[in-house]
């Protein structure tokens, strides 16, 4: 297994550096100077010349590309112009809000997705499946914009039962103590109920919003691995074998339809890191979301390329976990 892990890591090395270069000469050809933007645009000409040169846009592409490289390697993202800190720096206080976010956003979306897919695959054609078929299809079309913003409205402002949409937590409440960045696990390991009570309490909205269509996707792939799973010959004996029916869906049948549903949970990661720049703007959720929009309006290259580049490294460890857990699930599986 060790020598397939590395394996995958050195593949890894050839996608990493095709995003580079993409993401690299793609910000260089979009419109905008951001010399302009940072100087504003009643700034003198001289004033602007020479915040380019020290940006460095005056190099030739080639220069500007090999000193990004460079940096790169020595583990130096750039400096965000913006905000006037590196990039890096601005990632740590930032990036422990989005990883937060996305992982209850998954959490949600197995809790509900699977027991929905199990349940509408073993209840077939029956009122139970076709709400779960309604739900997928509804859930995988509605934009992520509009439906954050009908739950603030419904819960927020009409019911009153969630908190305003403005952060991880309130004002008037401390933040639990800075352990690991992600405010629900540092108020568990301090024991800060007030701060956990405040930290789910934010969190919920935004992330069933960005959950939504996750759970749409593997409530519908999970409903099909079933269907077909418990239709083979050996679900069919378990049962002749008189086994509880709990135990042939659940032991023989889930865990043999779980491999497409988590290689759909490893393509969907991606997608609610993308997501999350949308649903962290709506709920003012203060993460990689908000910075990154306001370094794409600041037309401020670095972020936008850590950015990328960050999203496609845990992107390709996430699928690489996935494939992991397959010898887990499925014996027959073998890494050489």
């Amino acid at each position: 297994m060790f020598v397939y892990i590395l394996r995958r890591l050195l593949l890894m090395i050839p996608g990493l550096m095709g995003i580079v270069i993409i993401t690299f000469i793609l910000s260089r050809v979009l419109p905008g100077d951001p010399a302009i933007m940072l100087a504003g645009e009643q700034a003198p000409p001289d004033v602007v010349e020479k915040i380019r040169e020290e940006m460095g846009l005056n190099d030739p592409l080639y220069v500007q590309f090999f000193h990004y490289v460079g940096q790169l390697l020595q583990g130096d993202l750039g400096f965000a112009w913006h905000t006037g800190h590196t990039v890096l720096e601005d990632f740590a206080t930032r990036f422990p809000a989005t990883l937060e976010l996305t992982l209850v956003s998954i959490l949600i979306a197995i809790l509900v997705a699977i027991p929905v897919g199990v349940v509408a695959a073993t209840r077939k054609e029956s009122v139970i499946d076709h709400i779960s078929r309604v739900f997928s299809m509804i859930g995988a079309c509605v934009p992520i914009f509009w439906l954050g913003l009908i739950l603030i409205y419904i819960f927020y402002s009409n019911l009153g039962w969630a908190p305003a949409p403005m952060g991880r937590i309130s004002g008037d409440i401390n933040p639990p103590t800075d352990i690991t960045g992600l405010y629900i696990v540092d108020s568990l390991l301090t024991g800060d109920m007030v701060a956990l009570k405040e930290s789910l309490a934010h969190i919920l909205l935004p992330a069933i919003c960005l959950s939504t269509g996750t759970m749409a996707i593997v409530a519908r792939m999970t409903r099909s691995s079933m269907l077909e799973v418990i239709g083979q010959d050996y679900i069919r004996t378990a049962r002749a074998k008189g086994l509880l029916e709990r135990t042939v869906i659940y032991k023989h049948g889930l865990i043999n339809a779980l491999i497409p549903t988590l290689t759909i949970l490893g393509l969907q990661f991606g997608f609610l890191l993308g997501g999350a720049v949308i649903t962290e703007t709506i709920f003012s959720w203060p993460g990689i979301g908000g910075y990154i929009t306001d370094s794409i309006l600041a037309t401020d290259y670095a972020p936008i390329q850590a950015f990328t580049l960050l999203s496609a490294v845990l992107y390709s460890l996430i699928n690489l976990s996935v494939d992991l857990i397959y010898g887990l699930i499925d014996p027959r599986i073998r890494y050489e």
